[in-house]
């Protein structure tokens, strides 16, 4: 258990930790989120999931720890927008040279929406495309191929396109709990000698867990 390795499990070249191959500034992952790429070089996520990620929105892509990315998610960011607030939906601004514009209003061509945020302990399906401004909460399942255009709430199925709430994983109280307790914080020591707690399905026995 090395959560500084590029690979969690020697021989499997499929699977990434995913903070350790993320260069870009704009981009973060907690400790021990992985994602496993088949088709593709898992370490190249950055270029192959990443899209429409430009310097000039300053926007960012924040993802928690122990999240499970599936081989094709994608991550869609502002300039993959076409502005709907003008009459026209092609993008103007982007050909500045072209048209005589001002380079300075280049972001006029899109709408931003905002940064894309991934909680703790995310599941991310197959193929599933995450859009620019959503949050998804802590403990949720995105179904493969979904298409998320809307915040999904925290320990909440979500499928479809658009991805609709499918159910909730826990009644209400365990999902307090679980977002009092932040497993996912605690030291590795910790986590480690209570994985069996964790996989219980049972709240109370990781609120029993000794120091």
């Amino acid at each position: 258990m090395n959560p500084e390795n590029i690979y969690p499990r020697t021989g499997d070249l499929q699977t990434v930790y995913l903070k350790n191959v993320i260069t870009d500034p704009n981009i973060t992952a907690g400790s021990y989120t992985i994602y496993n790429d088949f088709v593709h070089d898992p370490r190249h996520f950055e270029r192959n999931n990443v899209l429409y990620h430009y310097p000039v929105n300053h926007d960012r892509l924040v993802i928690g720890k122990f999240c499970s990315i599936a081989c094709g998610a994608k991550f869609l960011f502002n300039s993959a927008n076409h502005t709907l607030s003008s009459l026209s939906t092609y993008p103007f601004p982007i050909f500045f040279k072209e048209w005589d514009l001002d380079i300075q209003n280049i972001t006029d061509a899109w709408d931003n929406k905002g940064d894309i945020v991934i909680g703790n302990d995310v599941w991310i399906g197959y193929e599933a495309v995450i859009l620019a401004g959503v949050s998804i909460g802590d403990g949720a399942v995105i179904g493969a191929r979904a298409v998320v255009t809307k915040d999904v709430p925290p320990y909440t199925i979500a499928a479809g396109v658009p991805a609709k709430p499918i159910r909730r994983r826990f009644p209400d109280e365990t999902i307090a709990a679980l977002q009092k307790l932040r497993w996912w914080d605690w030291p590795e020591e910790k986590i480690q000698r209570h994985i069996k707690d964790i996989q219980s399905g049972k709240a109370e026995n990781l609120a029993a867990a000794r120091p």
